[in-house]
């Protein structure tokens, strides 16, 4: 059996690789030359429940969870979990991770080792309260919750970090180092499974400086460290490009760090029996569709927030010894395929508590050939959606190898996208095009249905959406 190695970041679109975001290019060597020398990239790869513990209840579980469920601890979703279900094969597991939610998920209880370095966005593990919080961004240019005494998250997450300003004690730095460690202490205890969880580039962006100057040189006003998860017309051209220059320094130092984990491979000689993947959990839109933000929780925003390219597509690079290096692939896939992929690489079969919905794409993915003829990226909405799809939910986004289509619209009409030639799904192209708007519809609903959907979300999906009600976004805190 192959050792795994799973990378997570989060809020990594895939547009960050390979200079392929027009508005900013971002520097990212490391996952650049992973792709060129020892990785096959997927093209094809769409976030399934989103966001950050739903996506990650998927991966575990090899079930598709936001039809059913959303944002809860992973042994209320499924009693499969895949630490312990590798374990039972002979795997040594371990979780390294910043994300502050894994462990308020319970996800650490099914390895054998769990390790977190704490203070990201609202964690706060140790308390300074004779130093002021000071504001760092100002309110109005950011998320208005939570608060912390009366400072927003941005605030409190500087001021709970003690306002670091090195490289070295940046989280992607303190989380990669102790990968690199662990790796250099374990790398003879195979077969292992390694989760290893960047929390960056998630917002707040607080990347050093010196960094963000590097991609916003002559800005002067105060840093955008935090989107407003709104309206992106509420920033000044300079502002907005400000706020991208710190998402794409944040971004950077991922690329950087995860960088340092490949080469510690490299260095202890793993790839020929190691399965690699490295991928995140969903984007973020810097002004696209006229947002800031992956939901609408702001007061002076009322449209409904599709889950748009910018955010549901996601990269996904993979290494093992019988995947092709500098390999590409156009395969649609979603994080529920993940784990049996892993199996069927790492030549382990698995024996889950509950039986997967993801399907390998092992064979496509070495031999060539397609794997799903559409993917479907969604997040659950509350009970009292039950009547009709409310104003500023988070709407699901169904594609194919050619169209992106969401049945409920920014302003709540069904929108279609040509995305063979509009990635970032600018031009809305539904009016133009009414039969294949129904067959993605009637996809969207079958792909539904395949995964146990229960009834009421089936008819939520089928009824018009309630414009004049006011609405809830998807659960980002608990």
């Amino acid at each position: 059996m192959l050792n795994i190695v799973l990378i997570i970041t989060d809020t990594f679109r895939y547009d960050n690789i390979g200079d392929r975001c027009p508005a900013m290019p971002v520097r990212t060597p490391a996952l650049d030359r992973f792709a060129a020398e020892q990785a096959t990239e997927i093209h094809g790869f769409f976030t399934g429940s989103f966001p950050t513990i739903p996506h990650r209840t998927d991966i575990a579980t090899g079930r598709l969870g936001w039809p059913n469920y959303g944002w809860q601890a992973i042994d209320q979703s499924s009693p499969n979990h895949v630490g312990s279900i590798l374990r039972q094969k002979g795997y040594v597991t371990q979780l390294i991770c910043d994300c502050p939610h894994l462990f308020n998920s319970r996800f650490q209880h099914g390895f054998d080792a769990a390790f977190q370095n704490r203070g990201q966005e609202g964690d706060k593990p140790l308390l300074h309260l004779n130093d002021p919080i000071a504001e760092t961004t100002p309110p109005e240019k950011t998320r208005s919750q939570p608060m912390y005494r009366g400072r927003t998250l941005a605030d409190t997450h500087r001021w709970t970090n003690r306002y670091f300003t090195t490289e070295g004690e940046t989280f992607c730095a303190k989380t990669g180092n102790t990968v690199v460690r662990w790796l250099e202490e374990n790398s003879e205890a195979g077969p292992f499974f390694l989760w290893v969880d960047f929390f960056d580039p998630h917002e707040p962006w607080d990347a050093p400086e010196y960094l963000v100057r590097r991609y916003d040189p002559d800005y002067v006003g105060p840093p955008m460290l935090h989107p407003n998860y709104g309206r992106s017309t509420d920033y000044t051209d300079g502002e907005l490009r400000n706020l991208r220059a710190h998402y794409a320094a944040e971004a950077e130092l991922v690329d950087r760090y995860v960088g340092r984990v490949l080469q510690k491979i490299d260095d202890l000689r793993l790839w020929e029996n190691t399965v690699v993947v490295v991928t995140s959990d969903h984007g973020m839109s810097l002004g696209e569709h006229s947002r800031t933000g992956k939901t609408n929780i702001s007061s002076g925003d009322d449209r409904y927030w599709p889950i748009y390219p910018e955010i549901g597509h996601v990269p996904f690079l993979i290494a093992a010894p019988q995947v092709a290096k500098g390999g590409t692939s156009a395969l649609l896939a979603q994080p529920m395929d993940i784990l049996p992929t892993l199996a069927d690489l790492a030549g382990t079969s698995l024996d889950p508590p509950q039986d997967f919905h993801g399907l390998s794409f092992a064979g496509p993915l070495c031999n060539g050939g397609e794997h799903r003829e559409v993917v479907v990226s969604g997040s659950c909405l509350h009970p009292q959606a039950s009547r009709g799809v409310r104003r500023k939910a988070t709407t699901p986004f169904a594609v194919t190898k050619r169209w992106g289509y969401t049945p409920v619209g920014a302003e709540g009409g069904a929108e279609l996208f040509d995305l063979s030639v509009d990635p970032l799904a600018a031009r809305n192209v539904a009016a133009d095009n009414p039969r294949a708007c129904a067959e993605l519809q009637a996809a969207f609903l079958a792909h539904l249905r395949e995964h146990d959907a229960p009834t009421d979300v089936l008819e939520l999906w089928l009824q018009a959406p309630l414009k004049g009600a006011d609405g809830v976004s998807s659960i980002d805190y608990e």
